[in-house]
């Protein structure tokens, strides 16, 4: 009986210490699951643009050792889903304001690291070659949703059609306008329909993926275009705790060569920017 009792109690002490050791190792794979891989990222980008120019990344950076993994998304959201969750390492296909708002809006933990390229709004026309022709009266055509139509008003803002009150910056909406000399008229319309719709207006502002799609060259064919350093140029984002791995700065070196560079002027004719 009493060497049962012993063996049952022995029995119970090492079940225990294996349970102990493994939540322990649990742990510590947890914890360095945190930490991004030293040669290897998983990247998520949106179809078009963004993926080819990380295509062109990838073969840069591997000159580096860094090995390039793309996912690629036609969801926007999904593609700040799957880096908040651990899917992805990184992502490339937003700008700032969006990012900002996204994470506001559902309590995430992600942050830019770097900024990649601009796709620059402009403003287009069918009845006027210089936005210098705008007359008392005419009408402009943004988008309705408040991130685009907060673009649209600072571009009208920069080309000197109207002044927003001060402060208003990404948040501006036509409320906030203050000075209208021309006593221009805005139609806020459904961002994929105003190139439908530019004949029924004397000019409106428009999305680069919106114009190209429409047959427009941006850099030949707006009459008023963002300017590089814009508040919307697009960025690198990734999980708050990754964002001083050392693999990110081979990310960012890759991204920010010459090579990249070149590509992006070539392949786009002057349609997507490099911000560097």
């Amino acid at each position: 009986m009493k060497k049962t009792r012993i063996f049952i109690i022995a029995l119970i002490f090492t079940v225990t210490l294996s349970a102990c050791g493994g939540d322990l190792g649990e742990e510590a794979s947890s914890e360095e699951s945190n930490t991004l891989s030293e040669d290897r990222l998983i990247i998520g980008v949106t179809a078009g643009p963004h993926e080819q120019i990380m295509e062109k990344v990838k073969e840069v950076a591997a000159k580096d050792g860094l090995d390039i993994q793309i996912e690629v998304f036609t969801d926007y959201v999904m593609v700040n889903t799957a880096l908040a969750e651990g899917d992805l390492d990184a992502n490339s296909y937003q700008h700032k304001p969006y990012l900002d708002d996204f994470v506001a809006e559902r309590n995430l933990d992600l942050s830019h690291v770097a900024d990649t390229v601009n796709f620059p709004m402009g403003i287009y026309s069918e009845k006027i070659k210089d936005i210098r022709e705008l007359k008392e009266g005419d009408t402009l055509g943004l988008p309705n949703d408040p991130t685009n139509s907060a673009r649209a008003l600072l571009l009208f803002e920069d080309a000197g059609l109207i002044k927003l009150r001060e402060g208003a910056g990404v948040t501006a909406s036509v409320q906030d306008i203050e000075e209208n000399p021309l006593n221009l008229e805005f139609v806020e319309l459904e961002a994929a329909q105003i190139p439908r719709q530019l004949s029924e207006l004397t000019a409106a502002a428009i999305n680069t993926n919106y114009a190209m799609e429409a047959g427009y060259v941006p850099a030949e064919d707006a009459i008023a275009i963002e300017p590089k350093d814009s508040p919307w140029v697009n960025i690198i984002a990734v999980r708050t705790e990754n964002k001083d791995d050392p693999v990110l700065d081979k990310l960012i070196k890759a991204y920010h060569s010459d090579e990249v560079k070149q590509f992006v002027e070539e392949e786009f004719s002057g349609s997507v920017i490099p911000s560097w």
